[in-house]
């Protein structure tokens, strides 16, 4: 009796570490010029949306050198690097009164960021965002308002700011932290009056929620 038919390469199902490989190939080849700003924040999305190394192959198929992406691939789990390509946009601040600002995408986070919130709402999405150090600083005041920081699973977070009638927190986890020696940090400062700071490990944009935290199985 023949044993069970073995699945097409292509079939398999993707871990976060290819999803993360892909990433740093993108990365480089927008770094060298082969791809711009535009392709590469479609091709990051195409990858943290990717389920199988079918979807995953095609966005660097015409990436030349060997982090291109081939069946099947085996890549150890780390932290992607943060490198920066030189195009991204860099914003030292944000502020917003009576109103809203969002940061997110693919951005040069500096080595400190200034967020400033009154009776308004702010957004500072660092899941995609390339680190200008390996430790960055967000000081962020809020005055009636909410301040909400996403990071994703591979980023240490710090949070050392106080919230005066307010909160000035790291909300619980959407994904598992995976940390490694590699992982840049964010360190969160500054005062929540009246208003909110909150730090959030989140997915990455494209990427469904593969588990529940403290959820059994």
């Amino acid at each position: 009796m023949s044993g069970p038919l073995e699945p097409h390469p292509a079939n398999l199902r993707i871990s976060d570490a290819d999803r993360h490989a892909v990433s740093e190939a993108l990365r480089d080849a927008a770094a060298e010029g082969r791809i711009d700003l535009e392709e590469l924040e479609e091709r990051l999305e195409q990858t943290y949306a990717a389920k199988t190394y079918g979807d995953l192959v095609p966005i660097t198929a015409d990436l030349p050198g060997p982090d291109a992406v081939s069946l099947p691939v085996v890549r150890p789990g780390s932290a992607p690097r943060q490198r920066a390509t030189g195009l991204e946009p860099s914003y030292n601040s944000s502020f917003s009164m009576m109103g809203e600002v969002t940061r997110k995408g693919v951005w040069l986070m500096p080595e400190t960021h200034n967020a400033v919130a009154i009776m308004a709402g702010a957004t500072i999405d660092l899941r995609e965002a390339v680190f200008a150090e390996r430790e960055v600083v967000i000081n962020a005041t809020s005055i009636m308002a909410g301040i909400d920081i996403y990071v994703n699973a591979h980023t240490r977070v710090i949070v050392e700011g106080v919230g005066i009638m307010g909160d000035f927190s790291e909300a619980r986890d959407k994904v598992p932290a995976e940390l490694t020696a590699d992982s840049p940090t964010v360190r969160v400062k500054g005062m929540a009056l009246m208003g909110a700071v909150t730090v959030q490990r989140r997915p990455m944009p494209g990427e469904k929620k593969q588990r529940r935290l403290g959820k059994p199985r």
